[in-house]
């Protein structure tokens, strides 16, 4: 977001946030008077807002970073991952389509999505675009049927799309129920590292890096 509002200063960009348990303003206190910056709080699912927000703004370009992420968090809960990854991302493509008319020159739709989709790693090895879906966690699960959502606008209303599928982020504002975040926090609290090799394979990349590409991308 901060990338993204310094860099285009001619662009408004809107914060779309429902403020879950793991949002704070406070993280985006540096740019939030800055003139083409607005925060909105509401709900992607809210399809009314979502369209309120298309007409008064003529939106030529949707980030769409909302998302449950949390595995724990989706096997104790998996319809809240149902309803904001899937339904969530459905009216999202709902609404920009219908409110873009098929007038799709200069516009996009990139969906964030996560390398999760394509299961689990062995020792060695790593996942490439054409690597089969396999999930297996309800998060990972709702995150694969929001692609093949966004792949099934594409194809059937030729919306444009991009979906990306990147390793898990780390960077200052981390909450601190990720592993990087978690390991500080109990390092300096004494308590156990991590519970597990859970994370042993996981690739992670720094969240500057992930938004330069995105900035290229999009």
């Amino acid at each position: 977001m901060r990338l993204f509002v310094n860099s285009y200063p001619d662009y408004q960009v809107i914060n779309l946030d429902a403020l879950t348990y793991a949002g704070n303003l406070e993280n985006l206190r540096d740019i939030e008077h800055q003139q083409n910056y607005n925060f909105v709080k509401g709900d992607i699912g809210d399809t009314e807002l979502v369209k309120n927000l298309f007409k008064e703004y003529s939106f030529t370009g949707i980030l769409h970073c909302a998302a449950e992420s949390h595995v724990d968090r989706s096997i104790s809960d998996p319809l809240a991952f149902v309803k904001t990854n899937v339904l969530g991302t459905v009216s999202l493509l709902q609404v920009a389509k219908d409110s873009w008319l098929d007038d799709y020159q200069d516009k996009l739709f990139y969906h964030i999505s996560t390398d999760e989709v394509y299961g689990s790693l062995g020792e060695e090895g790593f996942f490439i675009e054409e690597t089969p879906y396999d999930p297996r966690s309800p998060y990972s699960a709702s995150k694969a049927s929001s692609d093949h959502f966004v792949r099934a606008f594409h194809h059937t209303y030729q919306l444009p799309v991009i979906i990306s599928n990147c390793s898990n982020n780390y960077g200052p504002y981390h909450f601190p129920e990720k592993l990087i975040p978690l390991c500080i926090n109990n390092i300096i609290n004494n308590k156990q590292v991590i519970k597990s090799n859970a994370y042993r394979k996981n690739a992670i990349i720094p969240a500057n890096k992930k938004a330069t590409f995105l900035q290229v991308a999009f």
